[in-house]
């Protein structure tokens, strides 16, 4: 009986061993989860980059709007920049949301990399980002006209990515 004592230290070991090991196997690290997908965007108001006026984030969808949680000090968020110019040169209306940023970094972001956004509100200490759901920088949703979060992707916008996203508006596309 004390034999039995004195191993169970090293049976919970490899239970536990066992259990997370199973666990890193059969978990994907890239899912991540949609829990606003098909609600209502979260009632959130933000001051805007340009004049600092109060802004509900409600108020900001229509067609097929993106809405792109984004930052200066991203460099994905950089990345991203070519295809969010090519979707506002096709008439996609895209608002951003300058998040845990500075809004004087967040101009000069804009001006060097050039500027997507047909609107751009400022979410300085990240609480709208916590209503969203958002665990980093870039995070796109797909907003319908009745104001719905149909889609998000959290990575990078591409042209595939970005012409996928606009589909689930839009199928014809």
């Amino acid at each position: 009986m004390k034999r039995w004592l004195a191993a169970l230290p090293l049976l919970a070991v490899i239970a536990l061993g066992a259990l997370f090991g199973g666990y890193a196997l059969w978990h994907d690290p890239h899912y991540k989860p949609n829990a606003l997908v098909g609600r209502p965007l979260p009632d959130v108001t933000l001051p805007t980059l340009t004049d600092g006026a109060r802004t509900p984030i409600r108020s900001v969808s229509g067609p097929a709007t993106l809405v792109n949680f984004f930052a200066s000090w991203c460099a994905p968020c950089i990345q991203e920049q070519p295809t969010l110019m090519a979707l506002k040169a096709e008439g996609v209306r895209i608002v951003g949301v300058a998040w845990k940023d500075d809004p004087d970094k967040t101009r000069a972001h804009l001006a060097q990399h050039g500027d997507p956004y047909a609107l751009t509100l400022v979410d300085r200490d990240g609480r709208a980002g916590l209503e969203f759901g958002v665990s980093g920088v870039p995070e796109t949703y797909l907003v319908g006209a009745d104001g719905k979060i149909l889609a998000k992707v959290s990575e990078p916008l591409t042209a595939d990515s970005a012409e996928h996203l606009l589909e689930q508006a839009d199928p014809r596309r």
